[in-house]
């Protein structure tokens, strides 16, 4: 009899959150939280290319539609450095590969900086059996690493003679500004995620909701995935993070599976208009 009760009260949460789902206000945030997240993508891009070469926003949204929709089938989303730079002169892709590359590590930048402190948070106050565990050992590591990192490549691109026409030569004022777009945009698909846990009734405070979900992108983003599978990724992550808070399985599958059409399937449709209608550029 209590299972009955507990499946029909179940069954009525859920047809309760589909409602809310479709609701106007809801699809229109929704929308715009999308929007948001590719016109700073779109700006992004825009600001980089600006920095050798002009173009307008409506060339930008272009280019970077037609390569999300090309990197669908290639792993972390790498084809997107080909398709971009086929849009340019030949003598300079090699800068354009360059510029899409610092756009996507400013990106992985601004990821890991929401992506370790919400881990840190998440493993402090989550019950896991970590042995010898200690967050402050633990920070001082990831520190390190990071300085470390920086510092390496740092020194391989002063000292490798080969990566002398990848050069772009952007000042640390033109890096703060892709960064803080980066930043911009991360958080608004995170806090899109938490727009949907809040349509959905899942019982998690704001706290531990962004903790969780700069959990998610940050162990997602080092496992090599075609894009086109991205989905199931990060559902997987998203299923043992919010396991944690007792969350049901189906509504966090459906969350993530909203969060890749809105953001991924929705774009790369819009994207298959200009893939089609593409016309390589030939000039040297």
């Amino acid at each position: 009899m209590k299972n009955n009760k507990q499946l029909k009260i179940t069954d009525l949460q859920l047809k309760t959150t589909q409602n809310n789902l479709f609701l106007v206000k809801n699809c229109v945030f929704l929308s715009l939280f999308s929007f948001f997240n590719w016109f700073l993508e779109i700006i992004k891009w825009k600001t980089l290319v600006t920095f050798i070469h002009k173009i307008s926003f409506l060339t930008a949204t272009k280019q970077s539609l037609a390569a999300l929709t090309t990197s669908l089938i290639t792993p972390n989303r790498i084809g997107e450095y080909g398709a971009k730079a086929l849009y340019f002169d030949k003598n300079i892709r090699k800068k354009i590969l360059n510029l899409n590359l610092i756009g996507n590590l400013h990106q992985l930048f601004a990821t890991c900086l929401f992506g370790v402190f919400g881990l840190l948070y998440f493993l402090n106050t989550q019950p896991i059996n970590l042995k010898k565990f200690n967050f402050f050992k633990l920070l001082i590591v990831v520190v390190l690493v990071i300085m470390s990192s920086f510092f390496l490549w740092k020194y391989l691109v002063k000292k490798q003679t080969f990566l002398s026409d990848f050069k772009v030569g952007l000042n640390l004022q033109q890096h703060l500004k892709i960064n803080l777009i980066s930043i911009a945009r991360y958080l608004v698909f995170a806090h899109q995620f938490y727009f949907l846990l809040f349509i959905f009734k899942v019982d998690v405070s704001y706290v531990n909701a962004i903790s969780a979900i700069a959990s998610i992108y940050f162990m997602s983003s080092f496992i090599p995935m075609l894009s086109l599978f991205d989905v199931v990724l990060k559902s997987s992550v998203a299923l043992f993070v919010f396991g944690f808070f007792k969350s049901d399985a189906l509504t966090i599958l459906t969350i993530t599976t909203l969060m890749w059409i809105l953001n991924f399937v929705i774009p790369a449709i819009f994207g298959c208009y200009f893939v089609l209608t593409f016309k390589p550029n030939t000039a040297k």
